[in-house]
């Protein structure tokens, strides 16, 4: 014979602060284990929005990343001159080769420098990536040592306002735009004429060349032809999306690993705190198990009845830091992108991937904090609880 569920419900009502307690304790460790996953998969979207698969990226096979990858222009042209390119109306390749630096800039709130990357582009960028759009002010002159900013940039560096002047390179840059690319990893750079970029840091050299194909589906003919030029053997060409994606994973791994071990470190707290709690009410109604099993309920459904309501606790508090935690969509964070050396701006996302995840941590505890209590209420002899009357 089973417990109704009723039970349980009037004896939440019966000790709202210890139930409240327990939300709360369960709440704040959900709340934590989602802000980290929806960090991780923030960060993720961000750097996957920034590729594209109708776009490819070539750079040096032993680079990591775009700032260590060095291409000479004559195999640039090689790149561009391969049969799968898209091209424009006048038959040139829709092609970009770009330089990529790093700058140091200071932060609005005076604690500190923070790295920035210059991107040096061609023209055909922005045929190449159409999502970017200028929002505020006008797009740089091409030979000019102008600049346009992505929007993430504004508000977290000092002096980064149209009409401002930045010192790097050794000359003054003068800002002249702000651009936004809804999101992606572009969004925290600073864009230039890539001739410019290369006279001023000196290097008559690209970091990467990105291209577009004629068709997404092109894609193995272009890697096929690209590996086949004994020219091109230093170098590796990828999907723009793929290589993002890549560019994600130590970053990601990184804040998934760290926010675990925290959240496991207060999932004990939590637990404990369902334990106590649920060893308390088994103490209060010693008397009501006594009678409950006088009545005919077996020992197991003494047991199914606390492991119940101690689940049904977590699930209550998971419910309620997941509901906290979805307010953390509104916030943007920044944090050093290993790959690169630089700063990115990205904002907390959420996906139905961690509401389950994190629902199914809440109940994890429930069982575990519940467990040793329900076992305990399980194995009360009827005479011992109702002699304790």
């Amino acid at each position: 014979m089973k417990i109704p569920l009723k039970y349980t419900i009037r004896n939440f009502r019966n000790r709202r602060l210890t139930t409240g307690l327990t939300v709360a304790g369960v709440a704040l460790v959900v709340f934590v284990f989602s802000a980290v996953l929806m960090m991780a998969h923030g960060l993720e979207k961000t750097l996957v929005a920034t590729g594209s698969d109708g776009n490819i990226i070539a750079l040096r096979v032993s680079a990591s990343a775009e700032i260590t990858s060095i291409i000479g222009k004559d195999q640039a042209g090689i790149m561009m001159s391969l049969p799968q390119v898209a091209r424009t109306a006048e038959g040139k390749p829709l092609a970009s080769g770009e330089v990529v630096v790093v700058i140091n800039l200071p932060y609005t709130n005076d604690e500190g420098y923070g790295n920035l990357t210059v991107r040096g582009v061609a023209p055909e960028a922005f045929q190449i990536r159409p999502q970017i759009r200028i929002t505020e002010g006008r797009m740089f002159q091409w030979g000019a040592r102008e600049i346009i900013v992505g929007k993430s940039t504004v508000k977290r560096y000092k002096g980064v306002s149209i009409g401002s002047q930045v010192k790097f390179g050794g000359d003054q840059w003068t800002i002249v735009g702000v651009f936004n690319t809804e999101g992606s990893g572009f969004d925290s750079e600073f864009w230039g004429d890539v001739n410019q970029i290369e006279q001023a840091f000196q290097r008559p050299v690209y970091s990467t060349v990105t291209i577009k194909l004629d068709r997404p589906e092109s894609y193995n003919d272009f890697v096929a032809a690209f590996g086949k030029d004994i020219r091109l053997n230093e170098f590796e060409a990828k999907r723009e999306k793929q290589f993002y994606e890549e560019q994600s994973e130590t970053m990601s791994t990184f804040i998934r690993i760290l926010g675990i071990v925290i959240t496991v470190i207060f999932s004990l707290g939590a637990m404990i705190g369902a334990m106590i709690t649920m060893y308390a009410a088994v103490s209060n109604r010693t008397v009501e198990i006594g009678t409950l099993r006088a009545l005919g309920f077996r020992r197991r459904s003494v047991l199914a009845a606390f492991l119940v309501e101690s689940v049904f606790l977590s699930f209550i508090g998971g419910v309620a830091g997941l509901v906290l935690a979805s307010f953390l969509q509104f916030f943007s964070v920044s944090m050093m992108n290993f790959a690169s050396f630089s700063e990115l701006a990205f904002g907390f996302s959420l996906s139905p991937s961690i509401i389950v995840t994190s629902l199914a941590f809440s109940i994890i505890m429930g069982l575990v904090g519940g467990f040793l209590p329900a076992v305990r209420a399980s194995r009360l002899s009827i005479l011992e609880a109702l002699r304790s009357a």
